[in-house]
């Protein structure tokens, strides 16, 4: 009975998220047929093609690329995602709680524009921690782990790397 319950709310999730295939992500049918209803009905991120939690913020999601079983940018709770520039996000990253990614500031003369930068890049087998901010035209290679709370405001070429602090550092190597 329980299967044809999942069974019944996936295939009703997928009709929210025609675009992507819920079945190749781990998310629970129950959760993603909950976003939909809130992103699609209720009108929340209704233009975002992916599940987003409610309380998080999607701007310019036509500008995102995702790699292969990559969290959705705002799947978690709080999180602030701003792609007027670009974000690519490579394979299996993660992404936590009120993480904000930003692409572009304001310019200091008017608050009303932005000021264009190059895309962020996120590499593959990525984690950034819960309330990291990534800041325009950052570049993070693979296997890399923004700590939580940290501010990355410049790109690091390195792999295998755990960023931390304000602004961001080389913590450890691995």
């Amino acid at each position: 009975m329980k299967s044809i319950l999942i069974r019944i709310l996936r295939f009703l999730a997928q009709i929210f998220y025609y675009k992507i295939d819920l079945f190749d992500t781990n998310i629970h049918p129950l959760v993603a047929f909950r976003m939909g209803i809130i992103q699609r009905i209720v009108g929340i991120n209704r233009s975002v093609r992916f599940p987003v939690h409610f309380t998080s913020q999607i701007i310019n999601p036509k500008n995102i690329i995702l790699g292969k079983r990559t969290a959705f940018p705002g799947y978690s709770i709080g999180c602030y995602i701003q792609a007027n520039s670009g974000i690519i996000i490579g394979d299996d990253t993660r992404i936590g709680p009120g993480v904000k990614i930003i692409s572009e500031n304001h310019d200091l003369n008017d608050n009303r524009k932005h000021i264009k930068s190059n895309p962020i890049k996120i590499g593959d087998n990525c984690w950034l921690g819960a309330n990291s901010v990534i800041l325009p035209g950052v570049q993070i290679e693979n296997h890399t782990i923004v700590g939580a709370g940290c501010v990355v405001t410049k790109s690091f070429t390195e792999s295998n790397i755990v960023l931390g602090g304000i602004p961001a550092k080389i913590i450890k190597r691995f």
